[in-house]
């Protein structure tokens, strides 16, 4: 029996590895308290011993699980495609295409999670299997020309269930899905299209990955006062990147032209991939490839796109030119002999400014930015804003898939739980180093009237708490930790009747709308001063450095949108009509010449770096699409109180409880009531710009 003083002791030792910035967090709610804690220290007092498998699904207490959930997958797939194709059929027709489309997610998604992101080789081996496997049956139903032609007889002529307009949007979705591998061609024209997408396939995995090789040169060529700034094998120098960051301006300048040379084999393979692009709108009907990308998004046609674009650039010239001015003269006084502002030089004087404007450092912020201040704030303001709160829950043996994650249940006030988030924050070896959201499970009706919950993954890459102090943002991460929790909202709040339309599983141009709208909230002052506070004294952040660090977030805000206008514009030039006025590296310096204020660099060919061109090929506009939905929204809902209950609840009914289950673009018109127009984009962005620009000038005029 243990003696007083020993229970004493052993308490103490408990409450320090639950807890172990007990000593200096006091105060911090048990969310903060956790998220500061050390999660490898964390005990498991769960009287379940037995491993739950991952996820918490049975089958997955090992890796062997994926090869029996495969094997389940196609006797499912094989039984709903029986009841699609059967006159006897009791369902609506796209309850049993949502009921399949359910199945292969369950595994491919979390399979496809596994696969990049366990640390064990066997269990990312079995989940590249039960993928491939899972990708194998939909190529298959692809080519299932009954069940096309079942789901094409009701979307055309009516179920003989009745059905609603959710219901006729969600089979047409579907039935897009089906033509997108030419199933209602004549025989030749589908089998072209099919290696059509098979190409791509390789064209595209090809393109990325030499988007990313380094450049050799020998050592020779580079003068020797900057050699030391590059790695070096042997008599090599390896340029690996652009050296943005460098304050040397010799060293910028040729880590461009090196970095950015052209290449034939990546333009071989760039203008292959857009001739067959091309080729595949061709055969499946449609003008161009944009205009095949844009069927269904909120803005419709590639045409609208560059109105919106040429609008936006009329209205940012004046602006962006400014912006370079004051860069100019900074490289003047910095550089005096070394020429004109240069694209090599944006990077450098872009965050040069913010330490010299605003004297912001990342050391001097980031105590007020303890990972469990963090997530106290969004625990807060979405508490404000939905009526929800972030709750710790348990994770039991075999559940996760690394010992460092936190898991949450996402409770609301009246309607109870609404899903799990489980939180893989912290850095560690061959995980993907970049952040973002993957669904594991949609949310959808069931048929006995319950609701499946939905289930995703926020990734972050953060270093681990030491044990004198928690894990330290810096402001970036900080926004970064926002933008993935607005994905994990638009999952967790969306209530549709179908998983195929659930969340984020919408058009492009508005599954970034949420995301980039919670970016709004963690720069205005009244929402960080409602968490930023000093891990260890727990004093909030003064006023002074709060109005210094949010207007530092917006220095340049005008060039860098330009930037992201040329690069929209590009990418539709590429997806219009093919073959292309000129090479690839032609059509990028027209389009320089024309919608970015500094000039082409001669010999170089940056778009064959450009990767995105693979996975938002006519669709990189979007960026700049959700910027300005996001800013509409913002300026007519939160800006004067982004607590506002009122406005949290309209915005989740009317916006995110749909997700991709309504016309994206009736969706924006409904909530926005009045309709997304180029004018109405632009006057929003011109006006977010000017208004972060005012700002700016305040808060020099303080300092």
């Amino acid at each position: 029996m243990r003696t007083i003083m020993q229970r004493t002791i052993l308490k103490q030792l408990l409450n320090c590895n639950l807890n172990s910035t007990n000593l200096y967090f006091g105060t911090w709610s048990s969310l903060a308290a956790t998220f500061n804690s050390r999660p490898d220290r964390k005990l498991t007092l769960s009287l379940k011993k037995e491993n739950a498998g991952l996820f918490d699904v049975p089958e997955l207490q090992s890796y062997e699980g994926f090869y029996y959930l495969k094997e389940q997958c196609i006797l499912h797939t094989d039984k709903l495609i029986d009841e699609a194709t059967s006159e006897n059929r009791t369902r609506k027709m796209v309850e049993v295409f949502d009921e399949l489309s359910d199945s292969l997610c369950k595994v491919a998604d979390l399979a496809e999670f596994i696969r990049v992101a366990h640390p064990s080789a066997i269990y990312t081996q079995a989940a590249e299997i039960a993928s491939a496997t899972v990708s194998s049956i939909v190529e298959k139903l692809n080519t299932n020309s009954e069940l096309y032609y079942s789901l094409l007889n009701v979307t055309n002529n009516g179920d003989k269930i009745p059905t609603n307009k959710v219901d006729n949007h969600v089979a047409k979705l579907f039935l897009f899905d089906f033509e997108q591998s030419g199933i209602h061609l004549p025989e030749v024209e589908r089998h072209k299209v099919v290696n059509l997408n098979d190409a791509l396939l390789h064209l595209g995995q090809h393109f990325v990955a030499g988007s990313t090789n380094p450049r050799r040169i020998r050592k020779e060529v580079l003068p020797e006062s900057v050699r030391h700034i590059f790695s070096m094998e042997g008599d090599d120098v390896v340029v690996g990147g652009l050296c943005a960051d460098s304050a040397n301006s010799k060293a910028r300048e040729l880590a461009y032209r090196i970095y950015l040379q052209p290449d034939d084999h990546q333009d071989y393979l760039l203008t292959e991939m857009l001739k067959a692009r091309y080729e595949l709108a061709q055969t499946c009907g449609f003008p161009t490839y944009a205009h095949r990308a844009l069927k269904e998004s909120a803005i419709e046609t590639p045409e609208m796109v560059m109105e919106f674009l040429d609008c936006l650039s009329d209205g940012l010239k004046k602006r962006a030119k400014n912006d370079f001015h004051i860069m100019s003269e900074m490289k003047r006084n910095e550089y005096p002999s070394n020429g004109p502002l240069a694209p090599w030089d944006i990077p450098y004087f872009r965050k040069k400014a913010k330490k010299q404007m605003f004297n912001v450092q990342n050391s001097e912020y980031s105590p007020y930015f303890s990972l469990g201040a963090c997530m106290e704030g969004l625990d807060n303001l979405l508490h404000h804003l939905y009526g929800i709160n972030l709750v710790i829950k348990e994770i039991v043996p075999g559940e996760c898939w690394a010992q460092d994650i936190y898991k949450l249940a996402v409770m609301h006030e009246t309607e109870g739980l609404l899903g799990y988030i489980y939180c893989d924050f912290y850095e560690r070896s061959r995980k993907p180093n970049q952040d973002c959201h993957f669904t594991i499970q949609g949310g959808r009706m069931l048929s006995d009237g319950s609701y499946q919950l939905p289930i995703v993954v926020l990734m972050l890459n953060l270093p681990l708490p030491r044990w004198s102090s928690p894990t330290l943002l810096s402001p970036t991460m900080v926004d970064n930790l926002f933008h993935e929790m607005g994905h994990a909202m638009h999952s967790m709040l969306a209530r549709t009747h179908y998983q195929h339309v659930t969340g984020t599983r919408c058009s492009t141009d508005i599954a970034e709308v949420p995301s980039v709208l919670m970016e709004y909230f963690a720069s205005d002052i009244r929402v960080l001063k409602s968490f930023a506070r000093h891990f260890q004294t727990k004093e909030p952040m003064p006023d002074d450095m709060l109005q210094r660090l949010c207007a530092s977030k917006h220095v340049f805000t005008a060039s860098e949108t330009e930037h992201q206008l040329f690069y929209s514009a590009l990418d539709q030039l590429y997806h219009a009509r093919h073959p292309l006025n000129g090479s690839t590296t032609d059509v990028l310096a027209e389009a320089q010449a024309k919608y970015y204020s500094l000039p082409y660099v001669n010999n170089t060919a940056w778009q064959l770096r450009f990767s995105h061109l693979v996975g938002y090929g006519a669709k990189y506009y979007s960026y700049l699409m959700s910027r300005a939905l996001a800013s509409c929204i913002w300026q007519s809902y939160f800006e004067q109180d982004p607590l506002n209950r009122m406005q949290g609840e309209r915005y989740r009914r009317e916006c995110l409880a749909h997700g991709g289950g309504k016309p994206p673009r009736q969706l924006v018109a409904d909530f926005l009531q009045k309709q997304p127009t180029p004018d109405v984009l632009v006057d929003s962005l011109l006006k977010d710009i000017d208004d972060k620009q005012k700002q700016i000038d305040e808060v020099q005029r303080k300092c």
